[in-house]
């Protein structure tokens, strides 16, 4: 390895150490895109690789990427997202709710930009051969909800008393069933409130609250990759690429304590801080240029094996397994004329083979809350999961080289949905409803060897509803989320 290559390996290390990778993406927790330029074309890069950031879709595009250095920052906000919870849950003939229900009401989620940067670096060895650095966000999810806990309602006994003159039951009272106490709501139900400070000597199985939720709530997952591209020309027309895929992810939850008593480790499902992951997995991939005007692509990447989240081994199925699912690419793109090129990208995630992101949460765990030692249970290997499917994205992209100066890019994707209806109460923390994407964008060439580049996306609000009928009866939910993405970046030819 040449010192030059070194010295960006070394960089993009130390990059990768320091940069924030905090980010809610949109194809479920998956990126639309990487790379300035194939953002602002919806996300193709298949068989149309355009910067350094080509491998993180497909490594053999390298092969067609010059000296080259990229250096990009995007600007996400991911709101507004949130959820809807109906008044709508199930009570007795007492007007008393039978099951853990959310607080009804709409909620958004705080934390509304998040910073991302990007960094890729290609050398060309010989005729045949290149070697490159590339680093950057695959994605994550983010939701911090602090207007009040969303499971405030949900234990199986909470410590809730009632409030105020002329409340029925009276104040501080107890009342039937399972020592939950209610005031009564201005539409004439009963209202829960919590008070984490009740006593065991009150006649709940929740002594202390310690299966109250009494902070905000939401989760925070971050994920950083590196990948080291070589690629391989078989000919002129096509080439082979193979790339080792290095991953650290972090994870932090909150405000989830109610979810401990249905754990087979309940002291590591909420309020732990921040827990790191790390794994790795390998990338391949080929490009194909068929005719002057068509050029054809294909690459997969592997499942990333990671270790354990072991801080939150009682909230994760298989002790805190959090793999990260494979993804295969396929790809055209076609020279309408010499100034004007079309591209379209199949992508799809396989989320189905990570259990935790692929595991029913429509599962009656009440043996788990009187003590029964199941693999349904939070944390065993068919614990409470997502419920997330498979999906399939389809990107269409368009660019127009409109002079020696200037390209203009333009593009639309559709994602399919990820999860089904039954599947809604823990997506809650994970509103992925995102569908279709559209995206503008413009490339400046300053000089021969330096140009400047813009990428504008908008993903259109889109909901989801549902339930859990296991969980929490008859009550519905709405998930909702609207994206923004502004990246920028500057390109450097050696």
């Amino acid at each position: 390895m040449n010192t030059k290559l070194k010295k960006m390996v070394a960089l993009a290390l130390v990059a990768g150490a320091v940069a924030p990778v905090t980010v809610l993406a949109s194809n479920g927790y998956f990126s639309f895109g990487w790379g300035t330029k194939s953002k602002a074309m919806a996300g193709v890069a298949t068989a149309l690789p355009q910067d350094t950031l080509a491998t993180a879709t497909n490594p053999a595009g390298m092969a067609f990427i010059d000296n080259s250095l990229d250096l990009g920052v995007a600007f996400f906000s991911p709101s507004d997202r949130g959820y809807r919870a109906d008044n709508n849950f199930s009570t007795n003939a007492m007007g008393f709710p039978t099951s853990g229900f959310v607080t009804p009401g709409e909620y958004d989620s705080d934390s509304d930009w998040f910073l991302i940067p990007s960094f890729g670096y290609n050398h060309v060895l010989n005729d045949k051969m290149t070697l490159g650095v590339s680093v950057f966000g695959n994605g994550g999810m983010n939701t911090d909800y602090g207007q009040r806990p969303v499971w405030e309602n949900f234990a199986g006994a909470p410590n809730q008393l009632a409030i105020g003159p002329g409340m029925t039951p009276p104040p501080g009272t107890m009342a039937a069933p399972n020592g939950m106490l209610f005031s009564m709501g201005p539409n004439g139900r009963p209202v829960p409130v919590t008070n984490p400070n009740a006593t065991p000597a009150q006649g709940n199985v929740n002594p202390g609250g310690i299966f109250t939720a009494t902070t905000s709530t939401g989760i925070n997952l971050e994920q950083f990759f590196i990948e080291v591209p070589f690629t391989y020309k078989v000919n002129a027309q096509n080439s082979l690429g193979i790339a080792p895929v290095l991953a650290v992810q972090s994870f932090e939850a909150k405000g989830l304590q109610p979810f401990r008593q249905m754990s087979l480790h309940p002291e590591s499902v909420s309020n732990n801080g921040k827990d790191w992951s790390y794994g790795a997995g390998v990338h391949v991939g080929w490009v194909g240029e068929v005719t002057d005007a068509l050029t054809l692509g294909a690459s997969y990447r592997s499942k990333l094996w990671m270790t354990d989240f072991d801080d939150y081994k009682g909230l994760f199925a298989e002790g805190g397994g959090f793999d990260i699912p494979a993804m295969l690419n396929l790809g055209l793109s076609f020279k309408v004329r010499p100034d004007v090129v079309l591209a379209f990208d199949y992508q799809r995630i396989f989320y189905s083979e990570v259990a935790s992101i692929a595991n029913s949460n429509n599962v009656n765990v009440m043996p788990c809350m009187m003590g029964v030692r199941a693999s349904y249970c939070l944390g065993g290997d068919s614990g409470l999961g997502f419920g997330w499917k498979d999906m399939d994205v389809f990107k269409l992209g368009a660019r127009w080289d409109y002079s020696d100066k200037f390209s203009f890019m333009a593009g639309a994707s559709y994602a399919s949905e990820f999860t089904s209806s039954d599947q809604v109460l823990l997506n809650i923390m994970a509103p992925a409803t995102i569908q279709w994407t559209y995206t503008l964008g413009a490339t400046y060439r300053h000089s021969a060897t330096d140009s400047f580049n813009l990428s504008l996306a908008y993903m259109p609000n889109a909901e989801f509803d549902g339930n859990n009928p296991n969980i929490t009866g008859s009550q519905t939910y709405n998930l909702y989320m609207e994206q923004k993405d502004i990246e920028i970046s500057w390109n450097h030819r050696f």
